[in-house]
């Protein structure tokens, strides 16, 4: 079996969730203070990459961290683009710890219109796939935000998600379609119905070929995505915290079954640089278990 053949094995039939460390550059600064690092810790660009790299290398060269626990794992470009202990990333995800990599793709979030994020556009996502495909990235992840329940704005929202998905598994990845609801949004019920029966319409139009795994926003009704879980073209259904805190994002998931984590805040709550190892790894070993925990229901 080849290693995207293994992955995709893993992915299917694992139990697990799936660490989301792809904070982009605009998300970056705020990531790196939650963690105890403030903004003097560089003066370019590239330093605090390599500052917030060093975050996610102690994450992920962890204990904690591997694919007893963890399917996978969401990068941000700059992060495949680094090593860690002198591999690329992604091979060292995969061949050191068992956890399958994954790319974030989209380019951040164009302006809110009719109550709606699409994303921007993505002028060099062929080059980009081919460059993951060779690094040894399983698969991509893409986000929009909903904000009110405007049909015709969810629908567009929908239709880039599930266009994008379609190139992504022509050059051979499987896409996460991420439409995510804003939990403050005093509308989420409607919201997550129109979007629902906008997904099942789009994942209806897939082929045989085409996969895609959907991470959504926990919803108001639990196992309302149920009927996801089991759609022929939906390798896995995956839930964002959202801003969520931990305890109350995981007793959400434990109550839609067959629905895994993608968490990011969720996952790193509570660490900071300044904890020594082992209670660094004490306190990531205890959020991977509840993370798992509530992802096996």
């Amino acid at each position: 079996m080849t290693n995207f053949d293994q992955q995709l094995e893993k992915l299917s039939n694992e139990n697990g969730f799936i660490a989301a460390l792809d904070q982009s550059g605009g998300s970056t600064p705020k990531t790196l203070e939650i963690y105890g690092v403030g903004n003097d810790a560089w003066s370019t660009e590239e330093e605090m990459f390599t500052v917030v790299h060093k975050m996610r290398t102690r994450i992920m060269k962890s204990p904690a961290f591997s694919g007893e626990h963890i399917l996978a794992a969401i990068l941000f470009e700059n992060t495949m683009d680094k090593n860690i202990d002198g591999i690329s990333t992604a091979e060292y995800l995969w061949s050191k710890k068992n956890v399958v990599p994954i790319l974030k793709v989209d380019k951040g979030l164009a302006d809110v219109e009719n109550g709606c994020q699409q994303m921007k556009s993505i002028p060099d996502l062929d080059s980009l796939l081919l460059k993951a495909k060779s690094k040894g990235i399983f698969g991509t992840k893409m986000r929009s935000v909903i904000k009110k329940p405007n049909q015709t704005a969810i629908v567009g929202v929908v239709k880039q998600q599930f266009e994008l998905a379609k190139k992504i598994s022509a050059a051979g990845l499987v896409p996460i379609v991420e439409p995510e609801i804003d939990i403050h949004s005093q509308e989420k019920l409607a919201i997550e119905a129109i979007l629902k029966k906008e997904i099942q319409i789009e994942l209806d139009k897939l082929n045989e070929n085409e996969k895609v795994m959907l991470k959504l926003t926990l919803p108001e009704t639990d196992n309302f995505y149920q009927d996801f879980t089991s759609h022929p073209r939906v390798l896995r259904v995956v839930a964002l915290s959202g801003g969520y805190p931990r305890e109350e994002a995981n007793g959400r998931l434990s109550r839609n079954n067959g629905v895994i984590a993608s968490f990011n805040r969720a996952l790193t709550e509570g660490l900071t640089v300044n904890h020594s190892d082992d209670e660094f790894n004490t306190l990531l070993q205890a959020s991977v278990e509840n993370i798992y925990s509530a992802s096996i229901t």
